[in-house]
């Protein structure tokens, strides 16, 4: 089971914010809740730093694997039919 990227069930906290007057009268137009909208585009953009942050952590091991896998080849290279 994947552990959760943040506690769900944590209260909501009112927060001033400011953006675009037009974007704003889009949403509303289109009856975006912007807070789920935030708390979604949050998780995205939070994600997409825990990627980037592992890979940064994990160069050295992953690119010793790659160079490991270029000079050896992988167990199966032998049993491929394709």
């Amino acid at each position: 089971m994947q552990e959760s990227l943040y506690n769900t069930n944590a209260p909501k906290k009112p927060t001033n914010l400011s953006i675009n007057s037009d974007l704003l009268r889009q949403a509303k137009d289109y009856h975006i809740n912007l807070s789920n909208a935030l708390e979604q585009r949050l998780v995205e953009m939070l994600i997409e730093e825990k990627r980037r942050e592992w890979k940064e952590e994990n160069r050295d091991a992953i690119e010793a694997y790659n160079r490991r896998i270029e000079a050896g080849g992988v167990f199966s290279d032998g049993l491929r039919r394709f």
